[in-house]
């Protein structure tokens, strides 16, 4: 295939220069223009041509492992190459959901499940959905493709997030048809009665069905609320929040919120430095007035409510709150997070209470990729501690 060469400019002024000072020297001037013609044409014959690769023989160009990594490193998918079964290319997001050490394995033992393996042993490749790949509770779609007889792809997606709210809004209806039936049927119930007897219902009767009324009303007006923020931070538990906040500053402040006229009942203790972290404001506050709500709910009459907030050393800020009440059977531990779970449901009925309070705190503890733990004492109160990364 012909090319263009590239001129030896550096060359051609050379003998120019040279060709002057022959001149100026008195060399007959037919002896200089021959010596410079002579000259740049070895240079321009010395030039080595361009090679070119026909588009025929492109297709056949082979990417090297080094290529392929550059390809795919910054893709927002999980992707890795396979020679054979041996892993040779994992990109990023590869690397962070099966571990940086998977890059040379064996693809069978990296992935280590019987549903992956068997898409693996496939020699035509293919598609699956595969559950519990990362974690107990993931789910990927997992896709081999490949290349010819040596080399393969292999995309991971995340379906975890998905699959969790449709998991959460099958939930929330449920959970709602259930919940709000009961204060429905009260409310239908008292008003059918009003509407029947008013005319022969007595006065001081009415006014006692119509503080029922009113009562059931406020009460499922606070559980669809519940409801709703409960379906919203489930929703968004996968997208971590990033802007930075004082939990001591924010704890102090939606504690006095959420203990209302009972503010004398609140202790302060621990650190008043600020402890930074990264979070929702409108959701922490929402959970420390949820934890001061229960406790001064709970707690004895009259007695504190402890609320400590302190660095533990370990890159963790510690928010602890404790009531003085009669305490949780060990049994029920377990469950308190649950939607709708109560100890005592005639007592938490009686108090306002959703069932939802400590669920709404989980799901945000979550969300801010913290730890919640409750512990209890018959006779003795209740403590539970939230534990959030500090930022940076």
């Amino acid at each position: 295939m012909s090319s263009i060469r590239s001129l030896p400019v550096a060359g051609i002024v050379l003998a120019l220069v040279t060709g002057a000072v022959m001149a100026i020297a008195g060399t007959n001037l037919l002896l200089v223009l021959a010596a410079m013609l002579v000259w740049i044409a070895s240079l321009w014959l010395a030039q080595p041509a361009p090679v070119v690769v026909p588009p025929e023989e492109r297709e056949g160009v082979q990417l090297t492992p080094t290529g392929m990594r550059d390809l795919i490193e910054h893709s927002g998918v999980a992707m890795a190459i396979l020679d054979g079964n041996r892993i040779i290319v994992a990109n990023n997001e590869a690397r962070e959901a099966l571990g940086p050490h998977v890059v040379g394995q064996d693809a069978r033992v990296a992935f280590r499940h019987p549903a992956a393996v068997d898409l693996l042993n496939r020699t035509t490749g293919g598609s699956a959905t595969i559950q519990g790949l990362t974690g107990p509770q993931t789910s990927w779609q997992m896709t081999r493709q490949p290349f010819d007889d040596r080399f393969a792809l292999v995309e991971l997606i995340n379906r975890t997030a998905e699959i969790d709210i449709s998991r959460a809004h099958t939930d929330f209806v449920a959970n709602a048809s259930h919940e709000l039936r009961t204060p429905l049927a009260s409310i239908i119930g008292y008003v059918e009665t009003l509407i029947d007897g008013r005319e022969t219902i007595e006065r001081e009767q009415s006014e006692r069905f119509h503080t029922t009324v009113l009562r059931e009303a406020k009460r499922l007006q606070t559980l669809v609320a519940d409801l709703m923020s409960l379906s919203q931070i489930e929703a968004e538990k996968h997208d971590q929040p990033r802007e930075e906040l004082d939990l001591v500053a924010l704890s102090r402040r939606a504690a006095r919120d959420g203990a209302g006229p009972n503010n004398e009942r609140l202790r302060f203790t621990g650190q008043s430095a600020p402890l930074i972290v990264r979070g929702d404001m409108k959701q922490l506050e929402q959970l420390v007035r949820n934890l001061i709500e229960n406790a001064i709910k709970y707690g004895r009459d009259g007695t504190e409510v402890s609320v400590d907030l302190e660095n533990d050393g370990r890159g963790m800020a510690v928010l602890k709150v404790r009531d003085h009440g009669d305490g949780i059977p060990s049994e029920h531990i377990p469950h308190l997070t649950r939607r709708f779970y109560r100890v005592d449901p005639g007592r938490s009925k009686a108090t306002g209470g959703t069932g939802l309070g400590l669920a709404i705190v989980k799901h945000i503890v979550e969300r801010h990729r913290g730890r919640l733990d409750i512990a209890s004492r018959v006779g003795d109160g209740t403590i539970i501690t939230v534990k959030i990364p500090l930022a940076g």
